[in-house]
């Protein structure tokens, strides 16, 4: 009787444990679904929140700073202002969007000494002004369609001379020579550099050779003429350029040409290190002629079409004289069948692009359209296939 006692008292004491365990892991589950239903997010890992905020459109961002206080505090974390866009239109006459004015004034009041990566694009010179004014430690800017002007870059070079490492310029009219000048002779850690060719001088180049300054690793440079005949453009001493590539050897020089054919009559009349050289508009024979006599270190070159005579002769030299030459972009520039692969078969297999409209593929005594894929496609050493123009 005892141990029947004791035997039903042990499995009582069991189920009552069973049901406690039963219990309690039903209030975790509880606990759990209720965590699901409503989540505590003002306790989301900052770092979380962060990467978030990274992504959101900068009004987006704002507003989710107001959902509490955790959040809003991310809103300000250093990390978040690093990079920033700033974007300020006219509203009567233009549709682009537009940064808000009140929080460019809160981002450049509380997270200036924050600011590295900047872009901007502006019609008011004073907020770049006041950017430049309160930032310290910019290392990239790039300014687009803004009256920045001399005094400002020099605010620019004087804050932020130690930090700099790329400035990218585009239609900013009100910049001399001598303007970027002084941002190339102060700022000595500048490694790319995006410009228009009328800021581009000897005394620049030299600038950019000096001992005190690192080694440039990309410099662009856009040639635009938007009227005919009304553009006058300055010649680069062949010994600047020289006294440039001696100091920077493995620099990029990246050339986009939007000329007409009476204006290029200043380049490529002595060799110069371009690398990367793109034609906008219709380029002539003797251009591209004079392009396979002075660009040796060429890399890459694109021409969107050249005039009514093929360019075999022209194709020929560059494929002879450009040994670094792996693509090539011919688009709609007129090309017998046989000076085309003659051209691929010099360059070898380094090609590691090629292009060309099949419409501007002139069939000859040697090569029809149908044998020109394979011939090309054997001396590259893939597959390769000319381009169609669209039929709808």
């Amino acid at each position: 009787m005892k141990r029947g006692r004791k035997t039903n008292e042990a499995n009582s004491s069991s189920s009552e444990d069973t049901t406690e365990k039963e219990c309690k892991r039903h209030k975790v589950v509880e606990k759990k679904t209720a965590v699901v239903q409503s989540p505590d997010w003002a306790n989301l890992l900052q770092d979380i929140i962060l990467q978030v905020f990274q992504y959101l459109p900068l009004l987006d961002r704002a507003h989710a700073s107001q959902v509490c206080r955790s959040w809003n505090q991310v809103f300000h974390m250093p990390d978040l202002w690093r990079c920033f866009e700033f974007e300020l239109n006219q509203p009567a006459t233009s549709n682009l969007r537009t940064t808000h004015p009140e929080l460019i004034k809160q981002i450049i009041k509380r997270h200036s000494n924050h600011l590295q990566y900047v872009s901007f694009k502006s019609h008011f010179i004073s907020a770049l002004t006041v950017v430049f004014v309160n930032s310290k430690s910019l290392s990239s800017l790039k300014i687009d369609d803004t009256p920045v002007d001399d005094p400002s870059l020099k605010v620019l070079v004087a804050n932020n001379s130690d930090t700099l490492k790329l400035l990218k310029m585009s239609s900013c009219p009100h910049v001399s020579p001598a303007g970027i000048l002084c941002v190339a002779d102060q700022c000595h850690g500048l490694r790319e550099l995006a410009l228009n060719y009328h800021l581009l001088s000897d005394e620049l180049l030299l600038a950019l050779s000096s001992e005190k300054h690192v080694r440039l690793e990309h410099l662009r440079i856009d040639v635009v003429s938007e009227n005919p005949g009304q553009t006058q453009f300055h010649t680069i001493q062949k010994s600047s350029w020289d006294a440039f590539i001696k100091h920077s050897p493995k620099v990029n020089l990246v050339m986009y040409f939007f000329l007409y054919e009476e204006e290029f009559d200043p380049f490529f009349r002595y060799e110069i290190p371009v690398t990367h050289l793109y034609f906008g508009r219709s380029v002539s024979k003797d251009v591209l002629g004079r392009v396979g006599l002075t660009c040796p270190r060429l890399v890459e070159l694109v021409v969107c079409a050249n005039g009514l005579r093929p360019l075999d002769e022209e194709l020929i030299c560059i494929a002879e004289r450009c040994k670094y030459l792996s693509a090539v972009g011919l688009g709609e520039c007129e090309v017998s069948c046989s000076a085309f692969v003659e051209f691929v078969k010099m360059c070898g297999g380094r090609l590691s692009q090629l292009s060309i409209m099949e419409e501007v593929l002139i069939p000859d005594q040697k090569y029809s359209l149908e044998q020109i894929h394979w011939e090309v496609s054997k001396h590259l050493g893939r597959v390769w296939f000319p381009d169609m123009m669209p039929t709808w």
